[in-house]
């Protein structure tokens, strides 16, 4: 039987190692390894890799460098500065790596109850620890149900709002490329999770994703597909994210809405978790 991501019993498999890594980015990792140790000194808990270079899927040139940081306290301005100049320091440095996204928190958000199912579930299975000690020893295991569907990504509909503000005043060729990587890696990661329950499983796999939610959503397969294609390789046609803020995203928070319900308020932060290049929902790692 196909165990599409989970172990016998159901539960989630962490994705991806560093033994995964292609060759062509080790030299990415060790200088983010070091490069933030350095930073952040006794400051720092732990650090994690995410995304396509720990499962070994990225693409020279193509694929960003995504890095999950956590400090003993709450993330200070100093603190968020220092992760921008590390993000900007690393993308700048190898031409491998196209972006590098930070996420910054500290010990206690992670372990927190409400981030249970969020930034917890994130960091136990989609997460590659790269320095200090593996705080998914402190965390459950987890099952692709209901719950996890809804506190991962029942927050679309809230987000559409600033997703619209955001396209609105971008003018250049960069920022709609940008944006519509951002946006396009959203609908699809929330695609999936839509019907994850019912196919029990996870794929990191962008690709996978779509055809996995077009099974269920015929009518809406194509679209899906093709946003896929657009979260790998972004472009810089407004009419792209423009199309995702008016008809695909809305008609997704509706039956996200419908099927798991909305995802439970959180305390606002006090300042963004996130460096700037990050998504513009980039305080949810999900949205990775």
């Amino acid at each position: 039987m196909e165990r599409r991501g989970l172990d016998a019993y159901g539960y989630f498999e962490r994705e991806g190692s560093l033994g995964q890594v292609r060759g062509e980015f080790r030299e990415v990792v060790a200088a983010a390894r070091e490069r933030t140790a350095e930073a952040y000194g006794r400051r720092l808990h732990s650090a994690y890799l995410y995304g396509s270079v720990p499962r070994g899927t990225a693409r020279p040139g193509r694929s960003d460098l995504g890095l999950l940081l956590v400090l003993h306290h709450a993330p200070s301005d100093d603190d968020r500065d220092t992760a921008e100049v590390l993000a900007r320091g690393l993308d700048e440095d190898f031409e491998q790596i196209d972006g590098v996204a930070v996420l910054l928190h500290d010990k206690d958000a992670v372990l927190s109850e409400e981030e249970r199912f969020d930034l917890g579930w994130f960091l136990a299975c989609l997460c590659t620890p790269l320095l200090g000690a593996d705080l998914a020893e402190h965390l459950p295991r987890y099952r692709p149900d209901s719950l996890l569907a809804r506190e991962t990504n029942g927050d679309l509909a809230a987000l559409l709002p600033e997703w619209r503000r955001r396209l609105r005043e971008a003018s250049a060729p960069e920022e709609y490329r940008r944006l519509s990587r951002l946006f396009a890696r959203r609908l699809v990661r929330t695609g999936f999770t839509l019907v994850m329950p019912r196919w029990g499983g996870w794929t990191g796999d962008l690709t996978e994703s779509a055809e996995v939610f077009g099974a269920y959503y015929p009518q809406r397969a194509a679209q899906m597909r093709a946003a896929a294609a657009v979260a790998l390789d972004p472009v810089e046609d407004p009419a792209v994210p423009g199309g995702y803020v008016e008809d695909l995203g809305p008609w997704l928070a509706d039956e996200y809405t419908a099927r798991h319900g909305t995802k439970t308020r959180r305390r606002p932060p006090a300042a963004p978790h996130a460096s700037p290049d990050a998504p513009p929902d980039a305080s949810s790692p999900s949205s990775r």
